[in-house]
Parts: structure tokens; sequence; C-alpha cells
């Protein structure tokens, strides 16, 4: 359990870090951009959560708790180690990238076939679910960025992936199904 009883340290006036395993690294480092990016894409879900009811709210409760196991497993790098580690860090797996799939699909079975991009909007809510949509994609190409040059959990990867598709179908779901989605028209302001 983290024990957090003073906020400021001061050991990151000089604009390095500390990652999970100890090290310090420069704030600007991509791994700190991957998960500091995640840990954006959490407070834009809880602003989406402002909107959300019953159901919705339960499933994006569950998203702002995996995006923490995200950020946790981001900040630690040297997977091959995970083995020999005391305490072995605490890893994306398949099963919560299997989860969002199965949710997608259950929110994707009410819905029309799209036949024109949306454009973020409708409901506050779809607006918001567009928002975390973006944010998790920029995350995702920071953590892809990273595992060109580091050891990085592919199941991280794949669960940022399935996440922004999430949000868009959450969005369809709360633009009434898709009835009320805001269509972009080619051209029409020519």
């Amino acid at each position: 359990m983290v024990t957090l009883n003073k906020i400021y340290t001061r050991t990151g006036d000089a604009g390095q870090t500390a990652l999970g395993n100890g090290e310090r690294v420069g704030k600007q480092s991509t791994r700190v951009n991957a998960y500091g990016t995640v840990d954006e894409t959490n407070a834009t879900v809880g602003l989406a959560r402002l909107h959300a009811t019953d159901d919705m709210d339960a499933a994006l409760a569950m998203i702002q708790n995996d995006l923490f196991d995200l950020g946790a497993d981001l900040c630690r790098p040297n997977m091959a180690k995970d083995a020999d580690s005391e305490y072995p860090p605490l890893r994306i797996v398949a099963s919560q990238v299997d989860r969002l799939e199965s949710e997608i699909d259950t929110m994707n079975a009410n819905l029309s076939t799209l036949k024109s991009f949306i454009l973020p909007g409708g409901t506050a809510l779809a607006a918001h679910m567009h928002l975390c949509r973006t944010v998790s994609r920029r995350a995702e190409r920071l953590c892809v960025d990273l595992a060109g040059v580091e050891d990085v959990n592919p199941d991280a990867v794949k669960y940022l992936n399935r996440l922004s598709d999430w949000f868009f179908v959450a969005g369809r779901v709360a633009n009434d199904n898709g009835a009320d989605d805001v269509l972009w028209v080619p051209g029409a302001n020519r």
C-alpha cells in the first residue's frame, strides 16, 4: 500500500524524477511522457464520469483503476528482471485487454453501422468520450515510441489501442446509441 505523508519532496526540482525501480531520469524522457499521458487520460475519464450514469460510470471507474495499473507498469522498466524481483511489478495483463474487447462488442451490438466519420460532440458525455479517445491515442503513440527504444509490456500497448476504441464506441452509446452522432459532411463548407 502506498503512504503519502508529504506531497512535495523537492527531489524533482532539477528536472529529474524517479521511476518505479528507483532509477532517476529526466522528466522529458519518453517513458515519463508515456505514463504522464496515461495519467492525463485518467484525468479526462474523471471528467467524463461527471456526465455518466450507472453502468457507464461503473465501466469508467474500472478503466480508471486500469489506467493506474498501466502507469505503474510503464514506470517500471526492465521487464526481463521481473522474475528476479523480490516485489514483482504490476503489469497490464491480457485479461484486461479482453475485458475491453468484450465491452466494446456488447456496446457495439446496439449501434447502427457507420456510413460517415463522426465529429466529436453530441451529448456532454459523448464529447468527453472523444476527448478521452484522443488523449489515450496520444498515450498509445508515446508507448509505441518508447517500445522502439526500451522494453515495454506488449499488453500495455494493446490495452491503450483497445481503450481508444472503447471510448469511440462509448461515445456513440452516449449519443443515444448513435442516433445523435454528429456526422462529418466532407466539403460541406466550401
